[in-house]
């Protein structure tokens, strides 16, 4: 195999996705710890912690032990290079996490072993089904006190749809956890918890079959029982493993560990490691595009201002889809119809970079954007042409008048307003024929308010009132030939532009909705936009 196929074949690029406190940000640290990629695991705590989680790079989210941006991180590990995105967990997150798993190869879903599955987690698998791409769960906390394991797999695949394989099973849980049982190799993992909290592993292999007569003397006869019964039960009455059902999402391989304490951290790992796919192949509107086709390819799918504060910068994130990208080489902007130069472009860890001069299909990397990439947008050689499908655009379900206290700041207003704006986290609106000195705000979550209000007060000097809006639905309008005139709507309703210009509607409820598509019956109404 070619060095250059090879380096792609290595390439895994994968997502974290969980509810809040279940322990994602955790896990990804540890990932990073035993890939050599930091020396020292940061818990996310309280703003009176001196340490942070290294994917928690803004300085709101230092503040409040939450992560409120994705982060994109790079390190290699047994031969691999892997890219974790990040995504934020919490109750509030944006639709810039959406967007990342669009990225993704592959989505790890963190569950809290005692609360199972939780909102959050259903919102973000829904994403994953979207794209088709495998899932693995980790079952997180086991030293904690949890739900029993059966329970938890049933309501997985109850609540989910998506069917579950076991890779090892749990022995006790809480103060009684003695370790995992690896059904594929047969081998008890067992458990020591003293001071693994400091990046220590605490995990000892013990090659020991369920017959050995040394198995209860180890975990304790009681425990031994169970762990023969369960795995008795399993083996009988569990899904078989099917690679080919994992990789389209229908199968979730499930592994349960601490990933606080690191037990079954590595072996989770290196079993995903082995499962996930290389980079994988994308639609566009010339066909698929092969991630080993020699041609380079990419799109944006997040763009960041002002990571870096001193400079006022600007980076747009891009996933290469296909070959092999060069420092200096000259690319096409499809949407912009220009030849440009990917200037300084960089690999990333969280608000950390290092200048790169290569890197290929399935890796994740940031370049200088001098405001004039979008969501979505596509990036190929100039000899061959083409776009890649368009990103959703998530209707917002939580909306705000928004204008600015001091007059004279309408520049930094519009400016800081319109960045943001681009960047995803935050929709922005007008009445037609009105410019920018009111917008209305929409957001997926309403923690964006606050992100919002903070982010125009501390890069742009900003201040704001926000006016809290009626309106839970909003629908782009379809229509090549729009006359507003010709539109018969309820005033709950109201007709508005988005900073491209399109056309959508606000509806206070669902009646609005239905009434507008029955007095306007050639009014074409979608969910999804499209960036």
């Amino acid at each position: 195999m070619s060095d250059y196929r090879s380096e792609i074949e290595r390439r895994r690029t994968f997502a974290i996705i969980s509810h809040p406190d279940a322990g994602k940000t955790t896990l990804t640290e540890k990932f990073l710890l035993y890939g050599g990629a930091i020396q020292l695991a940061g818990a996310v705590k309280g703003k009176k912690n001196a340490r942070h989680a290294v994917s928690d790079w803004m300085e709101i989210e230092k503040q409040r032990g939450i992560s409120v941006t994705s982060s994109v991180m790079q390190f290699n590990y047994e031969g691999f290079c892997i890219n974790i995105l990040d995504t934020p967990g919490h109750q509030d997150f944006s639709e810039d996490t959406y967007r990342t798993l669009m990225a993704a190869d592959s989505a790890v879903m963190v569950i809290d072993a005692a609360k199972g599955v939780e909102p959050q987690t259903r919102k973000l698998f829904k994403v994953c089904l979207l794209r088709d791409i495998p899932i693995f769960t980790f079952v997180n906390k086991m030293d904690r006190e949890a739900r029993n394991p059966f329970d938890l797999m049933e309501q997985i695949e109850q609540e989910l749809g998506i069917r579950t394989y076991p890779v090892n099973w749990p022995i006790g849980c809480g103060k009684e956890f003695k370790g995992v049982y690896d059904r594929h190799k047969r081998e008890i993992i067992s458990f020591l918890g003293d001071g693994a909290a400091n990046g220590v592993r605490q995990v000892e292999k013990v090659e020991l079959s369920l017959e050995d007569a040394r198995l209860g003397e180890m975990i304790g006869e009681i425990h031994r029982q169970t762990l023969v019964d369960d795995i008795e039960l399993l083996d009988g009455a569990s899904y078989d493993f099917d690679m080919e059902q994992v990789r389209h999402g229908r199968l979730s391989p499930v592994f349960f560990g601490s990933a606080l304490t690191n037990f079954g951290v590595e072996p989770f790992l290196e079993d995903f490691l082995r499962m996930t796919p290389p980079p994988l192949a994308r639609e566009s509107s010339i066909g698929v595009i092969d991630p080993f086709e020699d041609r380079f390819s990419a799109f944006v799918f997040k763009i960041q201002a002002n990571m870096n504060k001193a400079h006022r910068d600007r980076v747009a994130f891009m996933r290469i889809c296909s070959g092999r990208f060069q420092k200096g080489m000259e690319v096409l902007h499809m949407q912009g119809g220009k030849k440009i130069k990917l200037s300084q472009p960089q690999q990333l860890m969280a608000q950390d970079r290092e200048i790169i001069d290569e890197a290929y299909a399935g890796d994740i990397i940031g370049v200088f954007d001098p405001g004039v990439f979008s969501i979505g947008d596509t990036i190929c050689m100039p000899d061959k042409k083409f776009e890649f499908q368009g990103i959703p655009t998530f209707a917002p379900e939580h909306f705000a008048r928004v204008r600015q206290t001091d007059t004279l700041k309408r520049k930094q207003f519009v400016k800081g307003t319109m960045q943001i704006a681009q960047e995803g986290a935050i929709q922005i609106f007008h009445e037609p024929n009105t410019g920018m000195e009111e917008v209305i705000v929409g957001v997926v979550g309403t923690l964006q308010f606050d992100v919002f209000e903070y982010r125009l007060k501390n890069e742009y000097n900003v201040e704001i009132r926000q006016e809290g809006l009626s309106y839970q639905y909003l629908r782009w309008i379809e229509n090549e030939e729009f006359d507003p005139k010709q539109l018969d709507i309820t005033s709950d309703t109201k007709l508005v532009q988005d900073f491209r210009d399109r056309y959508l509607l606000l509806f206070t409820d669902e009646w609005n909705i239905r009434w507008a598509q029955e007095k306007n019956p050639w009014l074409k109404l979608a969910e999804f936009g499209r960036s």
